[in-house]
């Protein structure tokens, strides 16, 4: 079980030993009380955090609980035992920087999803979806399709929380539409990114790192779509094949708000923004995101000088933002920082050292591992130690490491942000009692890259 949860907790570095140079050497502090009463908390937390559903408790106070108490009894002990302090801070404010970068880019991202809810975009397409007469089966395949194509240009986390956005505004009450709907998006949305440079945070990471160029992933494609429609294929018989009610005479159809356009082009170039101030400035992704809100707060100030305070105000759109899927990344990654600091994932380096299994089976264990905790830590973990492998390799991991995460709800962002769209339907539960029909189609995925890299040497 302890080998287990130390492989569970190394996916989780997220790239933080890049971060922690100094002067003076980080002791190993894993086989005394507070390396083992860390552990146990982390375990204990994560464990309600998982059981979110059974306990009726937001994910998000664990989650917290365990990243702060975590760090403060790490200072009590250093305090008590004369080591040094400086240690401690400098630890701390390394991960608040690593923590700002996620905290701020979802920020920005829920900030402008609120927006354009305010302004009815959604209802919009909800309206424009259901009056065609399409039945919930055929509403499944539309939103899996817009979420797979879309995620390759915006990214997974934003194209989850829009899609999660319209399914639902289409049903609020109908779990057997909405389950296997939320987990459809989650799929695609990862499926998606898997094949663009800048689809998914990991993608970016092994693009910016030079293990592929911008058409290396285009040639992830195949593995991605292939293994996404068996997915959807599978769920899609669990979901009515009943049409929405619907009643022209009642329902009028939505009319966007002034400037709905105008947000909407805003939205896209902040993504724009986001991916240029990574790739071209190397400043962070959430730099971008930021400008991105500063154009939003610039244009609303004009919209409130011309149509009144009451159109659109943006204080109010932040207002109503998922404080707590925020929270449940700080707290995560808090405590992942922890347990870093005090040398619990130094020993299970070797989870990620291809040689121990071979490139191809370590990097298949790579997606299971993402799934655990998340895929943006486990690919930085894989970079971090730069394992001497070829390119059809390094699309292996990128492609497992991007799908990967679909398989636990929580095992990506785009599943967490769901998550807190859905809050209460879909959960831990509802998701792990479909997660066959993704692993499922994870290992088809695996194949098609087989066949296409191995056997027919295409892509390499």
């Amino acid at each position: 079980m302890l080998k287990i949860m130390l492989s569970f907790i190394l996916c989780s570095a997220f790239a933080f030993g890049a971060s922690t140079a100094s002067t003076t050497e980080i002791p190993d502090l894993t086989m005394t009380w507070i390396g083992f009463a860390s552990l146990i908390i982390f375990v204990v937390g994560y464990y309600f955090v998982a059981a979110e559903e059974k306990y009726e408790i937001d994910k998000a106070k664990p989650a917290l609980f365990i990243g702060t108490f975590i760090f403060i009894l790490i200072a009590i002990y250093y305090a008590m035992n004369g080591l040094d302090m400086n240690l401690v801070h400098t630890q701390a404010q390394h991960l608040i920087l690593e923590i700002a970068e996620i905290f701020f880019f979802l920020f920005v991202a829920m900030t402008y999803i609120e927006s354009l809810i305010h302004m009815n975009v959604f209802d919009r397409l909800k309206y424009n979806l259901i009056s065609k007469g399409f039945t919930y089966r055929r509403l499944f395949w539309a939103t899996g399709f817009i979420a797979f194509f879309l995620s390759p240009i915006a990214d997974n986390l934003t194209t989850a929380l829009i899609l999660s956005t319209v399914l639902i505004t289409i049903e609020k009450e109908r779990r057997d539409f909405l389950v296997p709907g939320a987990i459809n998006i989650v799929v695609a949305a990862n499926a998606g990114g898997a094949w663009s440079p800048f689809g998914d945070i990991t993608t970016l990471m092994a693009w910016t790192a030079g293990k592929g160029t911008f058409a290396d992933f285009l040639f992830l494609f195949p593995s991605s779509i292939i293994g996404y429609l068996v997915t959807a294929f599978l769920l899609s018989k669990v979901v009515p094949n009943e049409v929405p009610v619907f009643d022209a005479t009642k329902e009028k159809r939505p009319e966007l708000a002034d400037g709905a356009k105008v947000v909407m082009g805003l939205g896209i170039f902040t993504i724009f923004c986001a991916v240029m101030s990574h790739q071209v400035l190397h400043l962070p992704a959430m730099w971008g995101m930021m400008f991105g809100l500063s154009l939003l707060k610039v244009y609303s100030y004009g919209l409130k000088r011309k149509h009144g305070k009451d159109h659109f105000n943006i204080f109010h759109s932040i207002a109503k933002i998922e404080n707590n899927t925020l929270m449940f990344f700080f707290g995560i990654l808090a405590a992942v920082g922890g347990l870093y600091f005090l040398g619990w994932l130094a020993l299970a380096a070797v989870v990620y050292d291809p040689a121990v299994l071979g490139p191809t089976l370590s990097n298949i264990g790579v997606g299971f591992l993402s799934a655990i905790v998340d895929n943006i830590p486990v690919m930085s973990a894989v970079l971090k130690a730069s394992p001497e492998m070829g390119l059809d390799q390094w699309m292996l991991v990128t492609l497992a490491a991007g799908i990967g995460g679909s398989m636990i709800s929580f095992g990506s962002a785009a599943g967490v942000g769901v998550m807190g769209k859905l809050h209460g339907i879909y959960t831990f539960g509802s998701h792990m009692k479909y997660a066959w029909t993704i692993v499922l189609g994870y290992f088809v995925s695996i194949s098609v890259w087989y066949v296409q890299y191995q056997i027919l040497g295409i892509g390499h």
